[in-house]
């Protein structure tokens, strides 16, 4: 069982805290956490932590410093023993993300990371899912931009559905849009993903497979192709010029294990997808057009040893981020649309103010890091290598509201 969190010296420890979305974190906790919280600074170097902490609002002051590196498994191992939450911004996790699970695995200790990382994931459910199911431990992947508003939306449509006794989830489609700038981290990730695939042939097969992080892949449905969109096209429904949406590679992965962990409960005809949405008419189709194009380049250019050197020229760099300016203009907006086996039709959407990758992502995280140590009655019960939803449920979500997230969920009445 987990030890209580009286046992801890921390409630929540930031690990990572010296990077560029760490101190957004830790910024963040310092403004929001309740009074009383006990939140720790984790990183590789004492001074930059000093550093950081001395930035911070008045309540950091006096927030202890933990020194620890990710590849030290000894100093992992006490760190996840001295707290009852760890928030991890350490990336790309496939690199350096599993030590600390394990550690936090085997110490009934609670995470939640930032990953987009389908095979960090793979690889995380297969090295502690049992594990940590007996310690109590909730190692809960993607509390940011990716995959809490995909994966929360889709929780709220499945709520919704239940009450109006509507019956399964079926086509469901999430049209994203946003503005905000790139995360350097993001890039990394990716870069990471895309050289473990290309040392071992065999991962490609676990990258392109919609049901990559089930917890049983033969139990899934035959629901025949469920490709993530690669082309540029008129959604039927809204009348948009859609194309492919830079994470619906990973979103759709947690969104469907979520499914599973639930045993279907979404249904056992959810069929789901993400795409980016441009608007209507020929500027919508411009704007698909050429956004869609330079991420298929940039994807082809990080994937040739030839030219990643480029790409990474001109891509930011991880630990690097937008001005304060630029990330308070950002904001979010995600439109999920389903169609139930009754044939009822709901809307939710899932939006936010603040750069996605970047403000709003601090506030996700944050808020699964508080609720994972402070929430815990109100919590589902579960265990294991989780999902947002699955770890979290409606807990995140009226802490996300509280902090002027909307996340609503309407019934559509006009026939598409």
């Amino acid at each position: 069982m987990t030890p209580s969190a009286t046992a801890r010296t921390h409630d929540v420890v930031v690990f990572g805290a010296t990077g560029f979305v760490g101190r957004l974190v830790a910024a963040y906790l310092a403004e929001h956490a309740p009074a009383g919280t006990r939140v720790a600074l984790a990183g590789r170097s004492e001074r930059r932590l000093e550093e950081v902490r001395s930035g911070l609002p008045a309540a950091a002051r006096d927030w202890p410093l933990v020194v620890a590196d990710a590849a030290d498994p000894v100093a992992l191992r006490a760190l996840a023993e001295s707290t009852t939450v760890v928030a991890s911004t350490v990336g790309p996790y496939l690199r350096y993300g599993l030590p600390l699970v394990q550690a936090c695995a085997e110490a009934g200790t609670h995470y939640a990371d930032l990953t987009g990382e389908v095979l960090f994931v793979r690889r995380a459910i297969d090295a502690v899912d049992a594990r940590a199911r007996e310690t109590g431990a909730r190692i809960v992947t993607a509390c940011g931009y990716d995959s809490i508003p995909s994966d929360l939306g889709v929780h709220l449509l499945h709520e919704r559905a239940v009450a109006d006794a509507a019956g399964g989830l079926l086509d469901t489609t999430l049209h994203a849009k946003s503005k905000g700038g790139l995360s350097g981290g993001t890039i990394d990730s990716s870069r990471a993903q895309l050289e473990a695939v290309a040392q071992d042939k065999a991962l490609r097969k676990v990258v392109f497979d919609a049901y990559a992080l089930s917890p049983d892949r033969a139990a899934e449905p035959d629901l025949g192709k469920e490709r993530d969109a690669s082309s540029v096209f008129v959604d039927a429904e809204t009348g948009d010029w859609v194309g492919p949406f830079i994470m619906a590679g990973f979103n759709t992965r947690i969104v469907r294990r979520s499914n599973a962990l639930r045993r279907h409960a979404y249904g056992r005809r959810f069929r789901y997808r993400e795409v980016s949405a441009y608007g209507k008419g020929l500027r919508g189709r411009r704007r698909a057009t050429v956004f869609s194009a330079l991420l298929g380049l940039a994807y082809a250019g990080m994937a040739n040893p030839r030219t990643r050197p480029i790409v990474d020229r001109l891509a930011p760099s991880p630990g690097e981020g937008p001005s304060e300016q630029a990330r308070l203009s950002g904001w979010f907006a995600m439109k999920i649309r389903t169609t139930t086996e009754t044939g009822r039709r709901y809307l939710a959407t899932v939006a936010a103010q603040g750069d996605p990758g970047y403000t709003a992502t601090a506030v996700m995280l944050g808020e699964s890091a508080l609720c994972l140590a402070l929430d815990g009655a109100a919590l589902p019960e579960a265990a294991g290598v989780l999902t947002p939803s699955t770890a979290m449920g409606d807990a995140l979500v009226d802490r996300l509201r509280a902090r002027d997230f909307t996340m609503t969920v309407d019934e559509l009445t006009d026939r598409p």
